[in-house]
């Protein structure tokens, strides 16, 4: 829960961060300096944590999956620095975590997951909330 707390909260950053920095940047440039800052930054961790070894042990499935994963977080950033440059991030950002709804939509498809009543109310007042900010 640490983690993804703290990740929601980098993941703000970036909205805000990122709606700054679009300031007389078009957003796929954006998108391709954060990319490559982020290549960087993940390449000094896995050597600092002794990981790089790693990437030779991986399947061809999940190198796969996690190629396909890179093009989906790709395009995720693109249109993601795309809606920033055109729009409020403070409307922008509720729209982009509706990712929580299809995620969870996704799982139950792809994965197998269950959708409990509990689940389904709270996706259903995720989209709400999130519609109900965009249009303030």
């Amino acid at each position: 829960m640490i983690y993804a707390l703290l990740s929601a909260i980098t993941a703000a950053l970036v909205a805000i961060f990122g709606k700054i920095g679009l300031q007389g940047v078009d957003s796929i440039t954006a998108s391709g300096i954060r990319a490559g800052v982020m290549f960087g930054a993940i390449v000094v961790l896995m050597l600092f944590t002794g990981k790089m070894n790693t990437v030779t042990t991986l399947d061809s499935k999940s190198l796969f999956y996690i190629f396909i994963g890179g093009l989906a977080g790709a395009s995720s950033w693109i249109f993601y620095f795309l809606a920033l440059e055109y729009g409020k991030a403070s409307q922008v950002v509720p729209i982009d975590r509706l990712s929580v709804v299809f995620v969870i939509v996704f799982a139950a498809m792809f994965l197998g997951e269950k959708i409990t009543l509990p689940m389904a109310l709270g996706v259903a007042l995720i989209a709400a909330g999130a519609i109900i900010i965009c249009l303030a």
